[in-house]
């Protein structure tokens, strides 16, 4: 599949970041039982200390800053140009909502299903596989100035509250 260059990312930019601010949608739920291994789930359970049951994100170093990685389904729809490609991306939740700082600053707390997240202040930037499957354009843009206003790459959130979430659960700040 091509690659997008910087131009044409450029020019479907306005609609990616006229995600909603509130009410934003779970498109996507994503697990990988092993590093090179993706499961789309219907539903999965998020657990405070463990994340995502069954996904193999957390390390033992127990760093539960990084536990999830929710990225914007606008932008990794554009770049992966097919809801079959977002998995990809290796991020676990996909997510019709504004992630930018001013929208959702580090210590901000979203509700999805019944489970409960906080937005966590370490910086998602993407690695060598991110580019090797979408370019190095879209890395780059997704690190551009821009890019890092709204968190194009993604956030990553901890659970601070266990519960149940299903694909197309509102995405509430509370």
């Amino acid at each position: 599949m091509k690659h997008l260059t910087t131009e044409e990312i450029e020019n479907s930019l306005a609609q990616v970041i006229e995600s909603p601010t509130d009410n934003g949608i779970l498109h996507l739920i994503c697990r990988r039982p092993k590093e090179d291994e993706r499961e789309v789930l219907e539903m999965g359970e998020l657990v405070i200390e463990k994340g995502l049951i069954g996904d193999d994100w957390l390390t033992d170093d127990g760093n539960y800053e990084t536990q999830l990685t929710i990225m914007n389904s606008r932008i990794i729809d554009l770049i992966a140009q097919d809801k079959d490609r977002w998995k990809l991306a290796g991020d676990q939740l996909f997510v019709d909502l504004n992630l930018s700082d001013e929208n959702l600053p580090h210590g901000s707390k979203i509700q999805i299903g019944t489970a409960i997240l906080e937005i966590t202040p370490q910086p998602h930037n993407g690695c060598k596989k991110f580019v090797e499957r979408f370019g190095l354009d879209a890395m780059k843009f997704v690190n551009s100035p821009i890019g890092k206003q709204f968190h194009l790459r993604g956030i990553y959130a901890k659970v601070i509250q266990s519960g149940t979430i299903r694909q197309g659960d509102f995405v509430k700040k509370i």
